[in-house]
């Protein structure tokens, strides 16, 4: 978990890892029960997963805490923009493991608790430490609102070249702005807690809530949620909006073509491809209330990649009959259905339709749930040029795993392989282990929605 890069590329292999980095687990043996728990937590963090980090460090007693879990803990409490989180903490993190920041939060905390006999000597004393750096003064600003504003600062951005969680946490917890260049110098993380901040507006939050709905951070239905919102609440004039009634018309116009063209508005304005995947599952719902019709065969791709992106499969088999064969989306729908052997010529014929990429990633995962023969499978996989025999560390350890029917342990090992930013770094090799272990313990929900997701994306 502590060398594993993440955010990983899958939006779908991404929720299965929170859900089991979130499991009751027993600890492993060696292993002290709270670094355990922050270690989950901290990989929780980088996945952007700030909600579900707090809750698991929120979940071990303060008192069991060790200095690995507070220095976790105060990374969950920033990331939730939530630094009043810290002030049970803060006594006994002083004790076992001070450091500079911790002191900060002493004075924070005072100062929330309307004590300003404590919390100024507190963070003057900070001061005559660090200096005035934009650290000290957010938490001087902080104490500042606690002690009814008897420290009024200004916060200057212009010589800060970098955001970090501290900065961020700070700043949003005491309204500060911040600049918009900063967010550029953080890795993607910090966009996905900017979306689940309830703290920040609807539009400060909107952009961040479309790419944490492509990492799984955000939901189909929470993003159609907060675009209701919007439209509620907010000026007529905005962009924002005009996406909130684009979205509200794929849903309620009169005629279906007209809500599939809202829908393609929709889908065309996107810009780069984790835009486009977003707003695939920002309609997914309203292209799951269509009625299968071969008018919108022209589409057919399109709406069938919108409601798989958001598990809506049952919705999606509907278009069986409208989807070309060939087709990605006839390809999307063979690796969707649940337990059906598929055909060998309906895989050839999605391989001699698409691109050499997309037909590796199919018949790769084809063959690692065991959705073809065995030895069909193997022939696919060499014709297209998938090494799948090669082996090393990660490939053994991942079916050992599956061997052993360890499910937790198979989605964080398919993590590890899934270490890239975009889905050009996941190789059609990758695939196949990752769904052949997936199936092998049970998981082949997450299995038939990673594969399918690669057929999107790519």
């Amino acid at each position: 978990m502590r060398r594993t890069d993440a955010p990983v590329a899958s939006r779908w292999l991404s929720i299965a890892l929170r859900r089991a980095l979130l499991s009751r687990v027993n600890t492993p043996r060696g292993l002290n029960g709270a670094d355990f728990a922050a270690e989950r937590a901290w990989l929780l963090i980088r996945m952007g997963e700030a909600d579900a980090a707090r809750a698991l460090v929120q979940s071990v007693d303060v008192a069991n805490y060790t200095p690995k879990m507070f220095q976790v803990a105060m990374q969950a409490m920033l990331a939730t923009a939530d630094p009043g989180g810290m002030c049970p903490m803060v006594r006994p993190a002083l004790d076992s493991a001070p450091d500079r920041n911790w002191r900060l939060v002493e004075a924070i905390c005072a100062g929330l608790d309307g004590d300003p006999s404590k919390a100024g000597p507190l963070i003057d004393a900070s001061r005559r430490r660090m200096g005035t750096s934009v650290d000290v003064l957010l938490a001087e600003k902080l104490v500042g609102m606690g002690v009814s504003g008897r420290r009024a600062v200004t916060i200057e951005w212009d010589a800060v070249d970098r955001i970090s969680a501290w900065r961020w946490g700070l700043a949003v917890a005491s309204d500060t702005d911040v600049p918009e260049r900063l967010y550029g110098t953080a890795g993607p993380q910090l966009r996905y807690w900017r979306a689940t901040a309830p703290m920040l507006g609807l539009r400060d939050r909107a952009a961040a809530a479309e790419a944490a709905a492509s990492q799984g951070v955000f939901s189909s239905q929470a993003l159609t949620d907060l675009y209701g919102e919007i439209e509620a609440q907010e000026d007529a004039s905005i962009a924002e909006v005009a996406v909130a009634r684009d979205l509200r018309a794929a849903f309620t116009a009169a005629t279906a073509a007209d809500r599939v063209e809202r829908m393609r508005q929709l889908w065309d304005e996107a810009q780069g491809p984790r835009a486009t995947y977003s707003r695939l599952i920002l309609t997914a719902r309203a292209a799951a209330r269509l009625t299968p019709s071969a008018e919108h065969s022209a589409d057919a791709d399109r709406l069938i990649a919108s409601m798989l992106s958001a598990g809506l499969d049952r919705a999606a088999l509907r278009w069986k009959e409208i989807a070309p064969r060939g087709s990605d989306g006839w390809g999307m729908l063979l690796l969707a259905e649940p337990g059906r052997a598929v055909a060998v010529d309906d895989v050839e014929a999605y391989r001699n339709r698409v691109d050499s990429t997309n037909g590796a990633m199919l018949i790769a995962a084809m063959a690692g749930m065991g959705r073809i023969p065995t030895g069909d499978g193997e022939r696919l996989m060499r014709a297209s040029g998938v090494e799948f025999g090669a082996a090393n560390a990660w490939t053994r350890a991942i079916a050992q795993a599956a061997d052993a029917n360890q499910p937790g342990t198979v989605v964080l090992l398919a993590a590890v392989g899934m270490q890239s930013r975009v889905w050009e770094g996941v190789s059609p090799e990758a695939l196949y282990h990752i769904t052949r272990a997936l199936t092998q313990v049970g998981l082949d929900g997450y299995a038939r929605m990673i594969a399918v997701e690669a057929i999107i994306r790519l």
